[in-house]
């Protein structure tokens, strides 16, 4: 559990036992096992921060609010852990052409083992489900412990805070008046709702079909509706510092979508449909809580210039990310980050690229980093990089580095210090003399050959010319074909 996301409730679980709770079930000991760090500090300094948690009230409250979290985690720990998005998509594809074969499969030998793979593939599934379910279990438990406890400062302890409907739902009044205009066949083509505390979007908003750009940044807005696939025309859609969990699958209907802006939310995925919005020019999903990008997202955004995924938990980019042939500013910083895929070196339009903080996790590059040869600003500062990969020397185009916060050896610190031109002729010549060894080995792979060829030749000469001798010297005697034929 990430206690950066849920503080409130690793504190509640880490004190369950030393609280006046009940006796401690083998449920409460799962929980107890997941512990990060320190919990020890984190307990001092949360309780330094909200003093209502010494209160037994409060502490009943919040323990009736786990209990839930306390049986899934249980589940999940025997489960195992969840699986990547890759073999997710993977599992899903086998099972459609499972699906799509089964008629076609006829011996008893071949249904079995589709059967198996079947089963196999359906529990990825599940256990996927149930790590999702898990996901949102945690957010919803760490929402109730913080409303018992704001609850608490008012002076009054309650569970949970009940909506009460027609209160914050009120439509703002120039949402009315855009969608009479729309009513009225004037509908608007620019519409700006930003920073107007907005809880929800009508349905409605999908029928303004000449819509060309939306702006409904800085709100409340928690969900988008399905309805918003009726604005064929939009082009820019800035969804910014809102409460959205979820995008609808139906955002993927918008052709000619060229900027998406969906920073500052609570997302933890994009829908896989958002790669059909081929006409995508500029992504921003930044500052969310996405642990992945979409399985095909290089296969089919194939007008994407600029991607901004920084400040997320990424932890692998797809594959597929290096088929984006446009892009020219990749920005990845503040994610956890554990490599790039090794054809990496395709992007050879990227002219930015921001690896920064990915800390401990990003340790080396790959070898076609090289080919990134239009590169000219790359910052790979905060990183566990010990050295750069021997074809840098090749980025002629960098301008702008920044390696600040790496153990590097490769170049060595004095060589770093002296600046970007200094570390390329400094990898240019490691390549060069790396190149020079290579050459000297093969050549004398070659020399090694020849010689041995050589010898293997005059061997079989030698032989060739003591087999004549011999012959010559101990001449055959004809066959009497009398003594051949049979009695």
């Amino acid at each position: 559990m990430d206690r950066n996301r849920f503080p409130m409730l690793s504190y509640v679980l880490d004190r369950l036992p030393s609280l006046g709770s009940k006796p401690t079930t083998p449920v409460v000991s799962d929980l107890m096992s997941i512990h990060i760090g320190d919990p020890a500090a984190a307990q001092s300094e949360i309780a330094d921060r909200m003093p209502h948690l010494s209160d037994p009230k409060v502490i009943a409250a919040m323990r009736r609010a786990v209990a839930d979290v306390a049986q899934a985690r249980s589940v999940l720990t025997e489960l195992g852990d969840r699986p990547d998005h890759e073999t997710v998509d993977s599992a899903k594809a086998k099972l459609a052409v499972i699906d799509a074969g089964r008629a076609d499969v006829a011996e008893t030998e071949q249904r079995e083992s589709a059967g198996r793979e079947e089963q196999e593939c359906m529990a990825i599934l599940q256990l996927e489900e149930l790590h999702v379910a898990y996901e949102k279990l945690l957010k919803d438990a760490e929402e109730r412990l913080v409303k018992i406890y704001r609850s608490a400062e008012a002076g009054v302890v309650e569970e949970e805070e009940e909506k009460v409907d027609g209160v914050s739902d009120q439509v703002d009044e120039e949402v009315v008046r855009i969608l009479q205009q729309a009513s009225a066949g004037t509908g608007p083509d620019r519409v700006d709702l930003s920073d107007r505390g907005l809880r929800f979007l009508p349905e409605e908003f999908g029928r303004i079909s000449g819509l060309l750009q939306l702006d409904l940044s800085n709100n409340e807005l928690q969900a988008i509706p399905d309805t918003i696939a009726g604005l064929e025309k939009l082009e820019v859609l800035n969804l910014s510092t809102n409460l959205l969990e979820s995008l609808p699958e139906t955002i993927g209907l918008l052709q000619n979508l060229k900027l998406l802006t969906v920073s500052g939310n609570k997302l933890t995925a994009l829908p896989d449909s958002i790669c059909h919005c081929r006409s995508l020019v500029e992504l921003d999903v930044s500052f969310n809580q996405l642990t992945y990008l979409p399985t095909n997202i290089g296969y089919e955004l194939v007008n994407l210039q600029k991607l901004s995924v920084q400040l997320n938990k990424i932890r692998s980019f797809p594959t597929s990310i290096c088929e984006l042939r446009s892009l020219l500013s990749l920005d990845a910083h503040f994610n956890e980050l554990r490599g790039l895929p090794l054809a990496f070196g395709r992007l050879t339009s990227l002219q930015s690229l921001n690896l920064a903080s990915n800390f401990t996790d990003l340790t080396e590059l790959p070898d076609t980093f090289g080919d990134l040869t239009n590169l000219k600003e790359l910052d790979l500062s905060n990183n566990q990089l010990h050295a750069l990969p021997d074809t840098f020397g090749r980025l002629e185009n960098l301008v702008k580095l920044n390696l600040d916060g790496n153990p590097l050896v490769v170049p060595p610190p004095d060589v770093v210090q002296q600046g970007v031109e200094a570390i390329k002729v400094f990898m240019s010549n490691r390549w060069l003399e790396l190149l020079a060894e290579e050459e000297k080995k093969s050549m004398l792979q070659v020399q090694e050959q020849e010689e041995a060829g050589w010898l293997t030749r005059g061997t079989s000469w030698v032989k060739g010319y003591v087999s004549g001798v011999s012959e010559y010297l101990s001449p055959k005697a004809p066959e009497d074909p009398i003594l051949n034929q049979q009695l």
